[in-house]
C-alpha cells in the first residue's frame, strides 16, 4: 500500500488528532470549548479550523497548490493572527501535520518502505508552512495598520476637540472619508 492510500484511509483519525493538537496550544477552558461545542454557529473559531484543516490536508495529500491552499490557511491564520499569538505560534499548527502522519503511520513506514514519499510529503507540509507564515505576517501588517490608522484619527479627533488644530484642508477629509 502506498502513502497517499494509508493518508486517505486514515483522514479521518487525521483530522481528529490534528484538531486537537491545534486547539490544545488554547488555554484549558478554550481548549475545552473547541473541542467539544459542535454547534458551528456557537463554535465559529472550531468550525473554521475543523473546515480549512480537511482542506489543508487533501492539499498536503494531493501537492500544495498556493492559490488553492491559500483560502485554507487564510482561516487558521487570520484567527491566529487576531488572538495575539506569536508567528511560530501561529503556525506550528501546519507542523502538527507531520507529528500526526508519523505517529500513526510508524509501523507502515518501517514495514512498508514508503520513507521517500513520507519525505515528499513532509516537504510539502514545509511548504504549506512556509505559504502560513506569509499569510500570518500580511494578516499582522494589516492589523497593525488599522490600528495606526485609528490611533491616528482618536489623536486628530482630540485635537480639534481641545482646539489645539482646526478643521483638516478639504483634500485631506476626502482621502480620510475614502479610508473609513
Amino acid at each position: 500500500m502506498d502513502l497517499k492510500q494509508l493518508l486517505k484511509e486514515k483522514k479521518s483519525a487525521f483530522l481528529k488528532r490534528w484538531f486537537n493538537l491545534i486547539v490544545e496550544t488554547y488555554p484549558d477552558e478554550t481548549t475545552r470549548f473547541l473541542k467539544y461545542q459542535k454547534d458551528r454557529f456557537a463554535n465559529p473559531v472550531g468550525h473554521a479550523l475543523s473546515q480549512a484543516i480537511d482542506r489543508l490536508f487533501e492539499e498536503v495529500v494531493s501537492g500544495v497548490d498556493p492559490q488553492r491552499a491559500a483560502p485554507a490557511l487564510d482561516q487558521i491564520i487570520r484567527i491566529r493572527a487576531i488572538q495575539n499569538f506569536s508567528p511560530s505560534q501561529a503556525v506550528a499548527f501546519v507542523f502538527f501535520l507531520k507529528t500526526v502522519i508519523r505517529e500513526a503511520l510508524e509501523e507502515d513506514i518501517k514495514q512498508s518502505g514508503i520513507k521517500e514519499e513520507l519525505l515528499i510529503l513532509e516537504t510539502r507540509i514545509d511548504q504549506l508552512a512556509l505559504l502560513a507564515f506569509d499569510q500570518y505576517m500580511a494578516c499582522r501588517e494589516k492589523l497593525y495598520d488599522l490600528k495606526a490608522n485609528e490611533l491616528h484619527r482618536q489623536t486628530y479627533r482630540l485635537l480639534q476637540r481641545a482646539k489645539i488644530i482646526g478643521e483638516p484642508p478639504a483634500s485631506d477629509l476626502n482621502s480620510e472619508e475614502g479610508n473609513d
